[in-house]
């Protein structure tokens, strides 16, 4: 049991409401400061039942809810990040956020089922270090694609991320190509490839590999983009609309396939894998 998963699951979304001794754990949104019971606002998939609003998950907490129990088995754990640059205090925070994340990167890689389908599953997450795309991610990632390409599985991507890790420099940058061309041998070879945007996903992972699943993804109200508001305003001389770099506003631009609720997802996962196994049947 992961005893710190609550905190950590909630800790960029919600905070904690005080309570006294005898009452149940609550916690309140920030998006409508709704008093939520912390068990069930984890029923409800860390979705606020007033506002709607997602809160970010931990990586586990979304293999847990996705991945059929006790299926995932974690691949390339062993690869840890390094600092290529003697970037000031980078190895400090980096040992900090992997004591209290329990993680050694931004991302998590492995094989699972999930309606008794194997796939490769790789997440992403925001707690560490905003989902930066680092070496460490882009290796795992390119490891992920490559091993799923060996072993004709299709992949399931859950992105979020605030771009290239600015730590690391160039290394970063490179992880957009060296993904992309993963992906490309992954394609080649006729296998499917699944990305769920989820919020946030911007810079160079939506530049990169984000944008180039088979079929595209998004939770609601997820922001999506590359560059920031205010610079593209200051580029283009011109007021974006309000709801620019949402899921919906891509939707309706055609950039995203369809949007997903958090309580459908695996269930639409499950339907796409099981079209796509059909098809592979057929052939």
């Amino acid at each position: 049991m992961d005893l710190f998963q609550k905190t950590r699951t909630t800790s960029m979304q919600m905070k904690s409401a005080s309570t006294l001794p005898e009452e149940k754990p609550q916690i309140v949104c920030k998006a409508c400061g709704t008093h939520l019971q912390a068990r069930n606002y984890g029923r409800n998939l860390y979705v606020c039942p007033s506002c709607g609003h997602y809160a970010r998950l931990l990586a586990r907490t979304r293999i847990r809810i996705t991945a059929d129990k006790d299926s995932f088995s974690e691949l390339f754990s062993n690869i840890r990040p390094c600092n290529p640059l003697d970037f000031e205090g980078y190895s400090e925070k980096l040992e900090t956020l992997q004591e209290k994340t329990g993680m050694k990167d931004a991302v998590i890689t492995g094989v699972c089922t999930i309606g008794g389908f194997e796939t490769c599953l790789g997440v992403m997450d925001s707690h560490f270090l905003m989902a930066s795309m680092g070496s460490v991610v882009g290796e795992k990632l390119t490891r992920l694609f490559e091993y799923a390409t060996r072993h004709k599985l299709p992949v399931i991507l859950f992105t979020a991320s605030g771009g290239a890790r600015m730590q690391e420099g160039m290394f970063s940058l490179l992880q957009m190509a060296k993904v992309s061309g993963a992906v490309r041998r992954h394609s080649d070879a006729g296998l499917l490839y699944i990305t769920v945007l989820t919020d946030p996903t911007t810079g160079g992972v939506t530049a990169s590999f984000a944008s180039l699943g088979d079929i595209i993804l998004a939770e609601p109200r997820a922001t999506i983009g590359f560059a920031g508001r205010r610079v593209i305003e200051g580029t283009i001389g011109e007021k974006l609309p309000d709801d620019f770099q949402s899921a919906e506003f891509l939707l309706a631009h055609g950039f995203c396939d369809k949007i997903v609720a958090r309580n459908q997802m695996k269930h639409t996962l499950e339907t796409l894998l099981r079209m796509h196994q059909r098809q592979g049947d057929s052939v």
